[in-house]
């Protein structure tokens, strides 16, 4: 049976079990984000029917940007523009659209 004599020993031991606790908890919520974040972005494609790299998904945020610019221009009488901007956009999502 071992005795043990020096309390810093104990300190030690007790900090790095803290230590511990608290660096596996962070690598399960990561690992907890990681899949949701996956299955968002898997389930996001399937649904449009796009592939689930990150340059189709970038291309799908590109062209919802560029509906927005398109409705703000409308909103600001821009009409010209507006219909640049939406057609832009519709074209872009419809290319990707499967």
């Amino acid at each position: 049976m071992y005795v043990n004599t020096n309390p810093f020993e104990w300190l030690g031991q007790a900090f790095g079990t803290l230590i511990r606790l608290i660096v596996d908890g962070l690598a399960w919520v990561f690992d907890m984000l990681s899949g949701a974040s996956t299955a968002f972005v898997n389930g996001f494609s399937r649904a449009l029917g796009i592939d689930s790299s990150i340059l189709s998904i970038a291309f799908v945020v590109l062209g919802l940007f560029l509906i927005y610019l398109g409705v703000s221009s409308f909103l600001r009488k821009r009409f010209i523009g507006g219909v640049i901007w939406l057609l832009l956009g519709l074209w872009l999502l419809s290319s990707l659209i499967r």
